[in-house]
């Protein structure tokens, strides 16, 4: 069972990635110029993202997670792994629908968990 503060940091960590999933002005900055001060990658971001979001869905209710938070981010996870088993180099498909429409949706998961508004 989780601490009540460990879920939060989790769960702020996972936003944490999607926030930065969602942004394709961090991507270009960070991913495909490599400019600071953060230090990240496409790589890195799936193996942290996917490590925790699983972790996540198969414990969501000690989360937090409402059923319409865990369904969000179910099909999100579910389609950005579609992707990025399809895709490696962010120069290549950062301008692309199919990144859009996952950009979007990371967006969309945001919105559900008022995550970045004060």
């Amino acid at each position: 069972m989780l601490i009540d503060h460990d879920a939060k940091y989790i769960l702020n960590e996972l936003l944490l990635d999607i926030s930065r999933i969602s942004s394709t002005e961090y991507q270009i900055r960070v991913w495909i110029r490599t400019e600071g001060p953060e230090c990240d990658n496409f790589d890195e971001i799936c193996c942290r993202f996917f490590g925790t979001a699983t972790g996540v869905l198969n414990e969501y209710k000690e989360f937090g997670l409402t059923d319409q938070q865990y369904l969000l981010l179910f099909n999100f996870r579910t389609e950005f792994e579609l992707f990025a088993n399809e895709n490696d180099y962010p120069e290549e498909f950062i301008d692309t629908r199919k990144w859009i429409k996952i950009t979007e949706m990371a967006k969309e998961m945001l919105k559900s968990f008022n995550y970045g508004k004060s």
